[in-house]
């Protein structure tokens, strides 16, 4: 059995050899599998986790609003940069492209979200804002086309892409390129705690500072609400802030010992979980990888390739923060974190629960509860294309509660979900919800319930 020191020596001279990445790629990647095998601290002292103080998360509504000065308004967001992270397929919805090209409403993409909220912005206050996309080698080529139908638009837009790093057999620790696995399969993106070196890296960082940028608001591409926001039991397994040992850190899953873990999804211990808003001082930013200095906890992440059992090592981007002096959470509403993981909330988003102006996704003031409806939707429904042909139209549901749907169930156009409904077809029937239908508190097996 290779010691940990032979098998980096080994790596070090497999990824030499490999031709398809650069040489920052390589010793980043070296540097994060070196400090994998030292097995530096990957767990946490349970024991040491406080909850953290309202002087280190600090609640949403006590952040004063100043009457707005337009001019002020203009002098600091042509401060600002906006990085949305645009590196993963919709591959869970049945996607071949970038996650972010899934049509949202009324024929939009995230990504056209995107650009309409910046230019409102860049109109509005005579601004710069310029949008940063960070693709991985999985979205470059689709997100390169995609770009070019703004051209015309009020936001400047910039590319680069995040590294591209080996899987490593699980085995002996064998880069796979290296085993003939030559393709897209022998490689994989590193997480979104990569946006750091690869913004320096790409050179967009020091471009961005020598046009007197100051910040940067880092946000996931699919998140349209984008800050930290209460936890409910949908986000059981999101990271959370906690104080550790004077700092404020974020808590990963993945770092928690086994005995712990039913704690860590506990929604009376955590209250709050990152939605991985961050913004972010530019200067900050590199400072600390010129010194290289952001060693975030390592995230393995087991894969299997073709019947190959391989490791991917990832960072996560809001890990950072204990390496940021002063760094502070901010524990904002709900209505500001607005992801779509799967269908059940594309149907929230496509609903008359929100509405669109300039780009901006709002919370229709009808709904009287703060909480989103509950949705599961069965596997019929889970790709996009299977989604939108169940449903005639989205059906209105801003006094439902919860909704249960199972088996091969079809929705009529202009239909009213109200309450707690359970939708459950038996095996082998499909059962149609008729035009117009307002079904409210119910538990529907059948026409006959209907």
């Amino acid at each position: 059995m290779a010691s940990n020191t032979e098998k980096l020596e080994k790596l070090k001279s497999d990824v030499s050899g490999l031709s398809q990445i650069s040489d920052n790629e390589k010793s980043g990647f070296i540097n994060l599998v070196s400090r994998y095998l030292s097995e530096e601290a990957q767990h946490v002292e349970w024991s040491k986790i406080q909850t953290p103080t309202d002087e280190v998360v600090v609640p949403y509504d006590t952040l004063a609003s100043p009457p707005e000065d337009a001019a002020k308004t203009k002098e600091l967001l042509d401060k600002l940069v906006v990085l949305k992270l645009n590196g993963g397929l919709g591959t869970t919805m049945g996607c071949t492209g970038p996650k972010s090209v899934i049509e949202v409403r009324n024929g939009l993409t995230f990504l056209d979200l995107i650009v309409k909220q910046i230019e409102n912005l860049n109109s509005k206050y005579g601004c710069k804002v310029p949008l940063v996309l960070m693709n991985s080698f999985n979205t470059h080529d689709d997100t390169i086309k995609i770009v070019e139908r703004y051209s015309g638009a009020n936001v400047e837009i910039h590319t680069f892409n995040q590294s591209q790093y080996p899987r490593l057999v699980a085995e002996d620790f064998t880069p796979l390129p290296c085993k003939g696995e030559t393709g897209k399969d022998g490689w994989y993106p590193p997480g979104h705690g990569d946006v750091f070196p690869s913004l320096k890296n790409s050179g967009k960082l020091d471009l961005f500072l020598s046009q007197g940028k100051e910040y940067v608001f880092v946000a996931n591409s699919d998140n349209l609400g984008a800050i930290v926001t209460p936890k409910t039991l949908a986000d059981v397994k999101g990271g959370t802030l906690i104080s550790y040992e004077g700092k404020v850190q974020l808590l990963e899953i993945a770092q928690v010992p086994d005995a712990h873990v039913n704690e860590f999804k506990s929604i009376e211990k955590f209250k709050i979980f990152n939605t991985n808003n961050l913004w972010i001082n530019l200067n900050a930013i590199k400072r600390l990888v010129e010194a290289d200095a952001l060693k975030m906890e390592i995230i393995p992440n087991p894969k299997e390739v073709n019947g190959v059992k391989v490791l991917q090592l990832e960072t996560a981007a809001g890990a950072a923060i204990r390496f940021f002096d002063k760094a502070i959470g901010i524990n904002g509403p709900r209505s500001r974190f607005l992801p779509v993981k799967a269908t059940s909330d594309l149907l929230l988003v496509q609903s008359d629960l929100y509405t669109v102006v300039d780009g901006f996704v709002t919370r229709n003031p009808e709904r009287a509860n703060p909480a989103n409806p509950s949705i599961e939707l069965g596997p019929e429904f889970k790709k996009v294309k299977d989604f939108l042909s169940r449903f005639k139209s989205i059906p209105s549901i801003t006094a439902l509660d919860s909704l249960k749907v199972t088996g091969d169930v079809w929705f009529g156009a202009n239909v009213t979900l109200k309450g707690t409904l359970t939708v459950n077809a038996k095996s082998g029937v499909k059962l149609e919800i008729p035009d117009g239908a307002v079904i409210e508190n119910k538990e529907i097996n059948g026409p006959e319930d209907l």
